[in-house]
């Protein structure tokens, strides 16, 4: 690879400018925004570095080659051109992933078909033997992206998405995405030295990240390897170097971040989940709900992602009945913040707009996050002390 070169960091709706800050800081150059993603410049030891301490991308693409194409012939045609042998080995595996928004093509998987066709007849040619496809875990991890008719080829240098931590073993049916609980809690506007409390903590993901986000941690310490690690060009002195001074960088803040679940099992599997991180020292979780729980001393930030009601009927609860116990629930919330909780910024996370009027706070900003396919809104609360109303101005005889 040239000295400095263009990559692209992917991430989630609505983390766009979270990431394209996490970017600057840690030394990126040209840096653009885009739909879900943010192209920057850096050097091997910058690509190193965003897989390592990027908490908001979900994987980084190192752009190869772009051409045009209307049929998978042509693909097939421009793939065959590149020079893969001075990306692999005949004794390494690779694996497509294809993309496509386009008129002139409609199936990925025949597209994927083709370009493994390509880079397999070139080997041939070249080598006289072939490399093998790997859908687990390929050497080479090939992106293409067809927009219309134009084709952009890059190589996955993160391996699995970079959501996948490796901190997290013990889940529920339908865990927080890492990268989703990090932008969130970043998005929040923490200090990360005031309190943090999460009272529908579920399997832990908020306060794992916050935690880590408060000690410097690294998000992609946890994990076993990068796709990287794999490639032809690996430095692994230049790899340590980046890794050690990430290490060094780890601080010993440790703010109080609380969290609360009214299920047993769900608690336990928080504390897995923070004894993995080896964060269980310094975060506290209590079996109890919402409005049982104890607010600390200090003020600082609540983030809430309650449940969306959205499962209510899967669990053969009638649909009329789904509906009170989700306003139910939101109105419980909206009471516990004001009465509890005053002084404190509030943030919730749901999909369910119509329960969370129940909450009878007005929320500003509300912000646009998926989780998972399901669009949401993250809403900020400030629960103010007393009475925000001014007092009635002097009249004139007094």
């Amino acid at each position: 690879m040239p000295s400095s070169f263009r990559m692209v960091a992917q991430t989630l709706h609505g983390l766009e400018e979270v990431l394209r800050v996490e970017l600057l800081k840690l030394g990126a150059r040209d840096l653009e925004r885009h739909n879900r993603a943010v192209s920057f410049t850096g050097d091997l030891g910058f690509l190193y570095k965003a897989n390592l301490c990027l908490r908001t991308a979900i994987r980084v693409l190192v752009p190869l080659d772009a051409f045009d194409a209307r049929s998978p012939e042509e693909v097939y045609a421009a793939l065959r051109e590149i020079e893969w042998e001075t990306f692999m080995d005949v004794q390494d595996t690779f694996l497509f992933k294809v993309t496509l928004n386009s008129t002139y093509f409609t199936h990925s998987q025949y597209v994927a078909q083709k370009a493994k066709d390509a880079v397999a007849d070139r080997f041939r040619e070249k080598k006289g033997v072939r490399p093998s496809v790997d859908t687990e875990n390929p050497t080479l991890r090939i992106h293409l992206h067809i927009n219309n008719e134009r084709c952009t080829l890059s190589l996955d240098s993160s391996g699995g998405s970079l959501h996948q931590r490796g901190y997290r073993t013990e889940t529920n049916a339908a865990p927080l995405n890492e990268v989703l609980a990090a932008g969130m809690v970043i998005l929040s506007g923490w200090n990360k030295l005031s309190p943090l409390v999460d009272p529908f903590c579920g399997s832990g993901t908020i306060l794992t990240e916050a935690a880590m986000l408060a000690a410097n941690i690294p998000p992609g310490i946890y994990r076993e390897k990068f796709a990287f690690e794999g490639w032809n060009d690996f430095d692994p002195d230049l790899w340590d170097t980046i890794r050690n001074s990430a290490i060094d960088k780890i601080t010993g803040e440790r703010p109080i971040i609380l969290g609360g679940d009214i299920d047993r099992i769900t608690v336990s599997k928080a504390k897995e989940t923070l004894r993995n991180a080896k964060l269980d020292d310094g975060v506290t979780i209590r079996h109890c709900a919402f409005a049982d729980l104890e607010a600390p001393d200090r003020k600082g930030m609540l983030i809430l992602n309650p449940p969306y009601g959205e499962r209510m009927n899967e669990r053969g609860i009638a649909a009329a009945s789904a509906e009170e116990d989700i306003n139910a629930l939101y109105k419980m919330i909206g009471d516990t913040l004001k009465h509890r909780w005053a002084g404190w910024t509030a943030w919730v996370l749901t999909s369910n707009l119509d329960a969370a009027k129940h909450i009878k706070l007005t929320p500003k900003p509300k912000i646009q996050l998926f989780n998972g396919a399901l669009d949401c809104r993250f809403l900020r609360y400030e629960l103010y002390e007393g009475s925000r109303r001014l007092s009635p101005l002097p009249t004139k005889n007094e």
